[in-house]
């Protein structure tokens, strides 16, 4: 089957993506009192559910502690099957951190775009890829991502360094990486994963959606959001 041959971002893209027009908001607490101790072990789950009609759902567990994800799980299945699936934490301080809804379509098109969700979700701080790099700077390498086959994804990975993000802070500026891991430790984490399949046709392809707000080069299935999910 047909895999779309998605690349690795330009600056121009990447920036959109990390720094996004973010919308204010309170966000939720999560697990004990006094969870921002430099030692504290959380766990944290997430529900996923759909976005955009994808019909995948599943579940997302880790465990944080200091500034590291020292486990985490993604099980998903529905997802479009034997593609590959970006899929990322997201979290910032002026972000909803929750999942997005139709009410953030800003064009009225019917769906949500990746950037469209950025002010619920806020930006993304990991990328859950498979080996190698797991900073943002990761969000759209694709071949480090994983494949759904059959449309599921089994995913796991240890020791994920949280790192200093650009967009993630106060007033938009740079979150360190203690900051983002209080805030996901505290329940303000957000798992997304990508790519839909709208038409049905077995690839990522330029259906009715058109190319993706990202890049101009790549369809919108590749990149629209399919499931989303708190850690809490």
């Amino acid at each position: 089957m047909k895999r779309y041959p998605l690349v690795a971002m330009g600056a121009s893209a990447l920036a959109l993506a990390a720094t996004g027009i973010l919308g204010a908001g309170p966000a939720s607490a999560n697990n004990s009192a006094d969870t921002r101790g430099a030692a504290k072990t959380v766990t944290l789950e997430a529900q996923l559910t759909e976005l955009n009609g994808s019909g995948a759902s599943g579940t997302a567990t880790a465990v944080v502690r200091n500034q590291k994800i020292q486990h985490i799980e993604v099980h998903a299945h529905g997802l479009s099957p034997d593609a590959p699936h970006a899929q990322h934490i997201h979290y910032g301080e002026q972000a909803l951190n929750e999942c997005p809804t139709l009410a953030q379509d800003a064009n009225g098109d019917g769906r949500l775009n990746t950037v469209e969700g950025v002010p619920a979700y806020g930006p993304v701080v990991v990328s859950l890829t498979t080996f190698g790099d797991t900073t943002p700077g990761s969000f759209l390498d694709v071949g480090r991502f994983p494949v759904a086959e059959n449309g599921e994804i089994h995913y796991s990975r240890d020791n994920i360094e949280f790192t200093d993000v650009a967009g993630t802070g106060y007033a938009g500026g740079t979150g360190t990486a203690k900051q983002i891991a209080d805030a996901i430790r505290d329940g303000e984490g957000v798992v997304v994963i990508h790519g839909v399949d709208y038409d049905g046709n077995g690839e990522y392809s330029l259906s009715e959606e058109g190319v993706s707000e990202l890049d101009g080069s790549l369809p919108a299935e590749a990149t629209d959001p399919a499931v989303c999910g708190v850690l809490r």
